[in-house]
This record gives C-alpha cells, structure tokens and sequence, in this order.
C-alpha cells in the first residue's frame, strides 16, 4: 500500500512541475504567429507577417520543451535573458515540398504559414528553423514582446458556429481536432456535419487513436461557403470557398491543398483548435495532408474513409507515403536518397537505427522479401518502395494504411509512431 501511495505521489508531483512550468512562463492565452516562406530551390528565407493573440491556449502544457518529431521545420522559444528553451514545436509546409519541384528551380514564390504557441509572460526570442531535404537550413530570429501594441487582439472576435463531435476530455488535457468545411453553401450544413461525423468515427477506430480516444475531441466548424464544391484547376473550373483550396497542386491532378493557411486560422479563431482537418465537397478523388499543418481531403469520393485517416496520418503522425510509382502524377524528388528522411515510417538506410531498427526480428534479412504471409500478417521488415520512389526508400511492412486504401490498420511502426505523438500531447 506504501509503495501504491508512493507512485500516486510521484505522478501528481509530475503533473503539478507540469503545470507550475507552463504557469511560471506562458498565460493562458494563444498567440498567433503568421509568416511568410519566400524562395526557390536554390534560397530560402521566412519573413514575419503579423502576431496576433486570443484567450485560451488549447494546446500541449507537458513537454514544453521537446518535439517528437523532427519535421521540416521548427519553431523555438527561448528566454529572452537566460537562452532557456521554453517552448518548441515542429511542422512541415507546402512551401518545403514545393522548393523539391522543377517550378521552383525557374521561379520565386512565397507561402503562408501560421503557427500557434503559448503566450509568453515575459520577452522571449523567437527562431523558426526552415531545413530542405538535405537536412540544409534557414532561419529567422526575432524578438516577442508579451504586450506590444501591434500584436492584434482577436479575443473578442466572433467565432465561427462550432459543435463537439467527440469529446474524451478538458481541453487543456486532451488534443483538439477541428475539422472545418470546405465548398459546402450554408445550405449543406447538415451534409458537412454528417461527413465530419464520419471523418471522426472512422479515425477513432484506428490504433492507437481507438485506445487513446478520452484523449481527443473533435470539433466540427460551419465554415460556409460561396460556392458549393471545390476548384478543379485541370478542369478549368474554379469556385469560391471557404479556404480556396484547389486540386492539381504543383500540376499534380489528384493533389488538394490550399496555400490561404491565414484564412483558415481566421476561421478557428477562438475555437479550441491544435490539429485540422478540412473536408472537401466534392467527389473527385483526393487530398494532401501536411504535418502538424492541415489534412485536406475529399468526402463523397468511395474512399473517403480510408484517405481521409492515411492523410490525417501524414498531419498528425508526421507519416510519410509509403506508396511509390513507376511513373507518373507525383513528385519523387521530396527525399534525397543521400539523407535520412525525418518521418518515421521511411528509410534510406543512412542511419536506419534511427527509425525502426528495434522493431526488426533478428534474423529477418534487409532489404526484406514482401513475401504473401508477410503481407497478411503486417510483418515490420524492410521492404524496398516508399517515400514515391520504387528504389532507395524503404518502408516498414508490405501494407499499410500508409501505402494501401485496402489496408485494414497502420502497420506496427506506424501505430508506435502515432501513439508517441499522442503521448508527447498529453504525457509527462
């Protein structure tokens, strides 16, 4: 009995450090930092847009300091006296993907991003850390004053009308999904919520979201539109709606993205937001999902089911596709064959034991045959095709939810990697 007092002791004394860490350095409120990647192939550079604040943080208050994965980028803030990191997060953006393309090796552009972290009570230091493929990086330092005049206040900005689907918990213990409509008129509310309904069910009964499901909610937001369904560029059809989003992005038909991230941030404007997911009226098959930036995909395709979870695997997980092509409508030159690429479910065997080395059967040859019983059984091996290229990126299983709109589950690397998301969110 001691020793069962003893532990129950320790976790609160963790969860109280926890609290007392986050109390001692950040309010209870979030400040939104929008900025500006700009740059080609060759250069890249992240431009401040605007800072704005409201009431709330929704987000983590445990491991502050820690991000779980690496991503493409990141941002820290540090104390602005002592260099103490106070806070950090990672993320990946379109515009990093788009730098791989050969538009970028003959243009300049620039992308929105948007990124949300705790109010600092004090003066921090701000660096957002841009890296390419090759592990190259680009940066901005600036400096946050907690009260200064141009940091917009947006609390008491109407929000838009909003309704739980799933809720396991307090916001402030839990991590908040909201999934907004996207080319639905006012008059298709009833067909979004249904959809996002779905969306939420079909997630939730994937592990490791089904075991740890008291620890999400999941908010639909009635984000009307103009127009009813989305822009389908190499149908020459274009709409106005909620996000502007449009297929044929980079040139590739069936990828759906929207580069207009501070619209959707001004429509999740006080509303307990972390992770978003954006569903598309429409039936053309497709979508695109951004770690720790958005999912965005269709919902009356026949697999808006199994796409709208393997997209939410690439945003939430940090996933990468373990899918490849012969040829085709995709863009292979996202990984360098010469890097070890930062998502957890792909290898070029530069530093495989980083990845999931652990979980190999001594034994089991590498590369690994994707033999019938392997395939059924979700046997973790090493199996060459990943990461859209049939050659020098390997994947962990022959199926997966990664790789397969048939799969049943997320193969056992992509189910760990998953759940040390969700812990890092929640756990001390």
């Amino acid at each position: 009995m001691r020793k069962l007092i003893s532990l129950a002791l320790l976790f609160v004394g963790i969860a109280t450090a926890s609290a007392q860490s986050f109390d001692q350095h950040f309010e209870d409120k979030t400040l939104r930092i929008d900025y500006t990647f700009i740059g080609n192939s060759q250069v890249q550079h992240v431009a401040l847009h605007e800072m704005s604040k409201s009431d709330n943080w929704w987000g983590r208050r445990v491991n502050l300091d820690e991000v779980p994965l690496k991503g493409n980028g990141d941002l820290t803030l540090y104390d602005a006296q002592t260099r103490e990191v106070l806070y950090k997060t990672s993320f990946s953006s379109l515009f990093q993907e788009w730098i791989t393309t050969p538009e970028a090796a003959e243009i300049t552009k620039s992308f929105e991003f948007t990124i949300l972290a705790p109010m600092p009570r004090e003066t921090v230091v701000a660096e957002v850390v841009l890296r390419d493929n090759t592990g190259k990086e680009s940066r901005l330092e600036h400096t946050i004053e907690p009260y200064d005049l141009l940091i917009r206040d947006r609390s008491n900005q109407q929000a838009q009308p909003y309704t739980y689907l799933h809720q396991g918990g307090d916001s402030k213990e839990c991590i908040d999904v909201v999934i907004l409509a996207e080319g639905y008129t006012g008059e298709q509310m009833g067909i979004f919520m249904e959809d996002a309904r779905i969306a939420t069910e079909e997630i939730l009964s994937y592990e490791p979201f089904k075991s740890h499901r008291e620890k999400f909610n999941f908010i639909a937001v009635a984000s009307a539109s103009k127009d009813s369904n989305v822009s389908v560029p190499h149908r020459f059809t274009w709409h106005e709606t909620a996000v502007s989003s449009n297929f044929t992005t980079f040139y590739m038909e069936r990828y759906l993205t929207t580069g207009n991230v501070y619209d959707i941030f001004d429509l999740t404007t006080n509303i307990p937001t972390e992770h978003l997911i954006i569903l598309a009226n429409t039936d053309t098959y497709g979508g695109g999902g951004i770690y720790n930036s958005y999912t965005l995909t269709t919902a009356h395709h026949r697999d808006f089911r199994p796409v709208v979870v393997h997209e939410f695997g690439h945003s939430f997980g940090g996933l990468g596709d373990e899918y490849f092509y012969e040829s085709g409508d995709t863009n292979d030159e996202i990984h360098s064959l010469n890097h070890e690429p930062w998502e957890p479910n792909i290898t070029t065997l530069v530093d495989f034991d980083s990845k999931w080395a652990d979980m190999v059967a001594e034994g089991m040859e590498i590369p690994s045959e994707p033999t019938i019983e392997r395939k059924e059984s979700y046997t973790v091996g090493v199996y060459e095709g990943g990461g859209y290229r049939t050659k020098g990126i390997y994947r962990p299983a022959v199926v997966c939810r990664m790789r397969d709109n048939v799969a049943e589950r997320f193969c056992p690397v992509c189910e760990r990697a998953i759940e040390r998301v969700i812990l890092h969110h929640t756990q001390e």
